[in-house]
């Protein structure tokens, strides 16, 4: 028989998060071994829980779970959402203009697939999250991406956005706070995003997930609540700021001008209803309310908070470290962290973080992982306990005495 092989629509979708340096972590733990896994902001693998009052709505209304429901998601579950974008100061959005499914992953490829034709082009921040860049591609269109400053606190750089735009681009993608460097952008930094979106007719896709993860009482502003002018889609969901990623509950809002999305929103009901409704079990999680899970996310990135805590050790162990160096995270859960290449000869960062897990079985993600250009920078998770961060620490100080990767030996860098 021959050879099944995969879609040529997938040969430049990558999404390293979960793929070679994870396929290897998994090879070891079959092997016996325990692995740290600092990969991915998973909240419930550290033993973050979700608000009680969502556990128990579901437990509570499981026989209202088991038909189908309305596509676009259960009415009590939006009414919830849309009373939490009118506390945030969205403009005029109604029950219509939300849209409930299976994660904001979900969420991010039926807005793509709807919304791009072949050979448009989305502008995507760099570092990205990869999901927004193997989407667009795999919809047929070109991420295009777009340099944001690390010295300048990882701030997208507007200059550089508008040098990338061209007659195809479609949308600017916006991720904030970001996943991975932890930035939290500032209010004229988006209101010059909303400016060159209106100059050159551009749909916002604004990622917030992270919008009420924020340290030493930083502030999170949605383009969104900035204007009406211009077409903005909002993502949000449960995964990060309600610790329930498994659940699966993420949303998009439509805000602007009404007129604006009449053909795109049939695009949408066309998917929607292909796929028939989202999860019911996690939309009755979303219906029990989020004052709850406010109020506990609020203590846990205070000071003395879980969040705050790891933050600052893994902050101030990293940066003890030489070699290495970092622009503190102002919200999201990782750190972002600069490898001085010239001093570990380093030339492959997927090659470093492969030789540290072999070697001290700790699971982190390379920067080009992240879309990132130059293999200079890794991510790292901080929800662990502060004990057990301290000791990747050490781990990883102890790696780097002494590590080299211009001395290679069957393809590994090894210590001088």
């Amino acid at each position: 028989m021959k050879e099944i092989k995969k879609s040529q629509k997938l040969n430049h979708v990558c999404y390293d998060i979960r793929g070679p340096v994870m396929e290897a972590a998994a090879r070891l733990e079959s092997q016996g071994h325990r692995i740290v896994p600092l990969n991915t902001g998973n909240p419930g693998r550290f033993g973050f829980s979700p608000p009680e009052n969502m556990r128990l709505n579901i437990i509570q209304n499981l026989s209202r779970a088991e038909p189908y429901v309305d596509s676009q998601g259960m009415p009590s579950a939006r009414q919830v959402i849309l009373e939490d974008c009118r506390r945030k100061g969205f403009p005029s959005i109604d029950l219509e203009d939300i849209w409930v499914g299976n994660g904001v992953s979900e969420m991010i490829s039926l807005v793509i697939t709807a919304l791009v034709d072949n050979g448009d082009e989305i502008l995507i921040p760099s570092p990205d999250y990869p999901l927004w860049t193997a989407t667009v591609t795999l919809a047929g269109g070109r991420p295009v991406p777009y340099r944001c400053d690390e010295a300048a606190g990882w701030q997208p750089d507007l200059q550089d956005i508008r040098t990338k735009i061209g007659p195809r681009t479609k949308g600017l993608v916006i991720i904030n706070p970001n996943n991975p460097t932890g930035a939290v952008y500032e209010r004229p930094v988006i209101e010059g995003l909303i400016q060159i979106a209106r100059e050159h007719s551009l749909i916002l896709l604004s990622d917030e997930i992270y919008d009420r993860i924020l340290y030493d009482g930083d502030s999170h502003c949605s383009p969104a609540c900035l204007t009406g002018e211009i077409p903005v889609i909002t993502f949000n969901g449960l995964s990060k700021v309600f610790l329930a990623a498994g659940y699966r509950a993420g949303w998009f809002i439509l805000s602007g001008p009404k007129g604006g999305f009449k053909d795109f929103r049939e695009g949408l009901s066309i998917l929607a209803n292909m796929r028939l409704c989202g999860n019911t079990f996690s939309q009755l999680a979303v219906e029990a309310g989020f004052e709850p899970g406010i109020a506990a996310i609020k203590a846990l990135v205070s000071p003395g908070g879980r969040l705050y805590e790891q933050r600052e050790a893994i902050y101030r162990g990293i940066t003890s470290i030489p070699g290495l160096s970092c622009a503190k995270p102002r919200g999201a859960l990782y750190l972002f962290p600069r490898i001085d290449v010239n001093k570990f000869s380093i030339t492959n960062d997927e090659t470093f973080v492969l030789d540290f897990l072999r070697e001290k079985k700790v699971l982190l993600v390379h920067g080009r992982g992240f879309n990132w250009p130059e293999p200079d920078h890794f991510r790292i998770v901080f929800l662990p306990p502060v004990e057990e961060l301290l000791a990747v620490v050490e781990e990883l100080r102890d790696f780097l005495t002494g590590y080299n990767q211009g001395l290679p030996q069957n393809g590994q860098g090894v210590k001088a």
